[in-house]
């Protein structure tokens, strides 16, 4: 009954229960460097606009769209980093579950990068009657 009374308020544009369950659901971490990670950003937004957005908590170090290698294309994510962890969180608080460019966006804490190995080259065994595999096509002949 609580639920259907919630989702009656949602529906009648009173969102502020579904915001503030959903905002706090996401602020579980703290934040232990000035770097954020912005997702569901609009394809359309650019670095100059995420600047703008996030200029007003504290000194920007670097705002980044990732943008795809092959399309040129934004992911739909970011990296926002400030001078320091205190106006990286103002941010955080400032900024989540907040409109850019007609979408609603995502401020949570960046994690460090994996290291991944690099890929190691396959060896081409060849068999003894002078064949070999390859994975996209079948056999071949040498």
């Amino acid at each position: 009954m609580a639920f259907s009374g919630a989702f009656r308020r949602v529906l009648n544009g009173s969102s502020s229960i579904m915001t503030s369950h959903f905002a706090s659901a996401r602020f579980s971490s703290t934040l232990t460097a000035p770097k954020l990670f912005i997702s569901g950003l609009n394809r359309n937004t650019t670095d100059e606009k995420l600047k703008e957005a996030f200029a007003p908590f504290g000194q920007l170090v670097e705002a980044k769209v990732i943008m795809d290698r092959a399309t040129q294309r934004s992911k739909g994510f970011a990296f926002v980093t400030y001078a320091s962890i205190e106006e990286a969180e103002k941010a955080r608080e400032g900024m989540n579950a907040k409109f850019l460019d007609g979408w609603v966006i995502f401020v949570d804490p960046a994690k460090p990068k994996e290291y991944r190995p690099p890929p190691q080259p396959e060896s081409q065994q060849s068999s003894e009657f002078g064949f070999r595999t390859n994975k996209t096509i079948g056999w071949c002949g040498n």
